[in-house]
């Protein structure tokens, strides 16, 4: 297959019009001259200096996420404190996801900026470029959304009692905001985790809001050894890439590539601990525990956005700084992201938590897209760059397309909990009829995430799909092998993930309601719908017309894997997707949405047309039972529903078990069904760790009693250690 093949659908589009602006798409040029209309002589001047200062508008933004945070101090007794903190804070988002889409249309090139802060012997080190926009277009997108959410949230909360405690929040969510906009922006490896650690410490007093809940301090606690942890093997991996001249700015790793060993082991590092961020297995223990236990718009953020950042961070150390990559190291990426896919999905299902699937789920989606980046790392390295780019491509679409579904469907958690007060799957049902709007937002996301057409996250898999059916491009027999290994766990966790997502549609809104609390369930107010439809507009969007998207992600894509001066004769209209012929693998949104709008209306008219007209009312049969309870009516619960695969694959994987009481006959006992499973992360990972702390802990507290001579013999061989270890590095 010709590279010229590719460039139907590349968003790499070099060379063209002579009129055309260098690295700049015909998207952009419409862009530009969209934007160029707008420069009226009232506001053209104000408007080219925002344009020509990206840092500044940059910093701008974070100055005021400060400056709202402070208002949620000072004003926190007032009764429209939430509506100004959530408006200030949305419109800095909403303008900073313009200026987000304004510079990738128009080429986003390079500006850095050195400001005299930070440690004395080093100066703070900020850059803007083209991921750099792509990260704060998709943080500011659901930040936007999140405070529109939240501030309806936060009313319903003070009208019904439900959903937590949302007093702690109000100040602390502009500055989650504003460490996770900083990230990107960071140009130094200071800056980065002075960054980095903001934005963990913001999102651990989040999480702290719902202190009152019995699991929260647990939670909270876990998440804040495993953030350190991860903070500990970045710092590290930035020590290994500035080597021996010790300048941690990002621009002088880059013009000095560390060796092979230490960029290897940069790679590990950075899987470890970025990796722990994301939610990686086995490091993702902390997440079902963490995002659930924060009020839900902030859990959006958190498995929306927040693992976002860990994602650019491992595309920040991989595909920028540490030099040309080796095949092994997509291979590491490719192992990773397969067992996270398909344990995520397996995890997400054994769940009767509303909250806590939805968050298992995010463990999934990330495995996705670290297989993405592992394809693109073993194009990259196997000098296949057109496909390396449409891996690139499949991963920053999935990032985008998992933070809007998954940031819809924790907005509908939050309203089902703020509805009925439950989270529990096997408490729910019905509520269609109760919440109409919410139910139907929520399918949309449903459908989304579970990756059917015409939705965007079809459109994410589908390309991820083409990637890996180009596997035999590469020289690597190992890889060839292992890819496909990696193409069928992919698709294996795609269909858990359409079963996963239908259990949870099908238990929490259809059915009848199975509690008291479902029964008297109603729908939310306008804001907290409002927040929902957002996404879910933008997910038929993006499903329908991914191509303008795509073409918004030529600069980064350009940048990260380097692509060469390729032709774009070949480029294809604005709605049709086409990686590999325009006639043969190809896709086009508006098609299948025309196609299936079609088929399901020939569908209803035929029911209509030739189905009985009679209607038949009877007693529903109650397997034996005259007692109207919903349970007893033949209603598959979540845990039935989950059963069967269950018994397949959690048997061995989980050790899961069913534990059936039933009485004899005559006794009036209930019988019972008792279900338990494991965490093998926990057993196998984290269970051995914690063993071996305590032993290391128990020996090292004999130090205390030792006598001055052996305090000094002990000081003594320290030090000839660290001399050894000194004269090692040096030669």
């Amino acid at each position: 297959m010709s590279p010229a093949t590719w460039l139907r659908f590349l968003p790499i589009k070099l060379g063209g019009p002579a009129h055309r602006r260098p690295g700049r798409s015909v998207f952009g040029d419409r862009c530009f001259r969209l934007r160029s209309r707008f420069e009226t002589p009232l506001l053209g001047a104000r408007f080219s200096r925002l344009g020509h200062n990206p840092l500044g508008i940059v910093l701008s933004a974070i100055a005021m996420f400060l400056v709202a945070a402070a208002a949620g101090v000072a004003l926190r007794r007032l009764s429209h404190a939430p509506l100004l903190v959530y408006g200030v804070t949305g419109a800095v988002c909403s303008l900073l996801v313009l200026w987000a889409v304004l510079r990738l249309a128009g080429g986003a090139g390079v500006e850095q900026a050195v400001l005299p802060l930070g440690l004395p012997w080093m100066a703070a080190h900020l850059r803007v470029d083209a991921l750099s926009a792509v990260f704060l277009l998709v943080v500011n997108l659901a930040g936007a959304t999140a405070c529109l959410f939240g501030w309806g949230y936060d009313r319903a909360h003070a009208a019904h009692g439900h959903g937590g405690d949302q007093g702690p929040v109000l100040p602390v969510f502009p500055l989650f905001l504003a460490g996770m906009n900083l990230v990107p922006v960071a140009d130094d490896a200071f800056v980065f985790l002075v960054s980095w650690e903001f934005m963990s410490l913001a999102s651990w007093l989040l999480v702290l809001a719902t202190h009152r809940e019995e699991e929260t301090p647990r939670a909270a606690r876990l998440y804040l050894i495993m953030a350190s942890f991860g903070t500990v093997c970045l710092l590290l991996v930035f020590g290994l890439l500035a080597g021996a001249h010790g300048d941690y700015s990002f621009d002088a790793i880059r013009a000095q590539p560390p060796a092979p060993w230490a960029a290897g082991l940069a790679v590990v590092l950075v899987m470890v601990g970025a990796g722990s961020k994301a939610g990686l297995v086995p490091l993702h223990v902390w997440l079902p525990l963490a995002h659930p236990a924060a009020p839900s718009h902030v859990s959006a953020l958190m498995s929306g956005v927040m693992t976002k950042i860990a994602v650019y961070a491992m595309i920040r150390v991989l595909f920028d700084l540490v030099g040309e990559p080796a095949w092994w190291w997509g291979g590491l990426l490719l192992a990773a992201g397969a067992l996270t896919a398909v344990m995520g999905v397996l995890y997400a299902l054994m769940q009767d938590d509303l909250k806590r699937l939805l968050a298992y789920s995010t463990v999934e989606n990330i495995g996705a897209i670290v297989i993405a980046l592992g394809l693109a790392l073993v194009f990259k390295a196997g000098h296949t760059p057109v496909i390396a780019a449409l891996a690139l491509s499949a991963a920053l679409l999935h990032v985008i397309n998992h933070s809007l579904f998954k940031s819809l469907l924790f907005y509908g958690a939050g309203a089902v909990l703020s509805a009925t007060g439950t989270r529990d799957l096997n408490r729910l049902g019905g509520l269609i009829h109760a919440m109409p709007t919410t139910a139907f937002l929520v399918l949309v996301g449903c459908t989304a995430i579970a990756a059917l057409p015409p939705l965007n996250g079809f459109v994410g898999e589908w390309l991820l799909f083409q990637a890996i059916l180009n596997a035999p491009a590469l020289p690597e027999w190992e890889l060839k092998i292992g890819i496909a290994v990696v193409g069928a766990a992919l698709a294996l966790s795609t269909a858990l993930a359409g079963a996963c997502f239908v259990r949870l549609f099908g238990t929490a809104f259809l059915g009848r309601p199975r509690s008291p609390e479902a029964a008297g369930a109603h729908d939310v107010g306008s804001a907290m719908r409002l927040g929902m439809t957002v996404p879910a507009v933008l997910c038929v969007l993006i499903g329908v017309l991914p191509t303008p998207l795509l073409r918004l992600f030529e600069p980064a894509i350009r940048l990260m894997v380097e692509a060469g001066p390729f032709d774009d004769r070949a480029y294809q209209p604005w709605f049709w997707l086409a990686p590999t012929s325009a006639i043969g693998n190809s896709y086009n949104g508006l098609v299948m949405l025309v196609v299936i709008a079609g088929l399901g209306i020939v569908l209803v008219a035929g029911i209509h047309r030739w189905a009985s007209a009679r209607v038949r009312r009877s007693i529903p049969w109650g397997c034996g039972f005259t007692d109207p309870d919903p349970a007893a009516l033949s209603q598959y619960s979540a845990s039935s529903f989950a059963q069967p695969i269950r018994r397949a694959f959690g048997t061995t994987v989980f050790a899961a078990r069913d534990l059936v009481e039933m009485p004899e006959p005559g006794d009036t006992r209930p019988a019972r069904l008792t279900v338990s499973w494991r965490d093998p992360a926990w057993e196998w990972v984290f269970v051995p760790v914690v063993r071996s702390v305590e032993r290391l802990a128990d020996w090292l507290n004999g130090l205390q009693f030792l006598t001055i001579r052996r305090y000094l013999m002990l000081m003594f061989f320290a030090l000839v250690t660290l001399l050894a270890i000194v004269a090692v590095v040096q030669r």
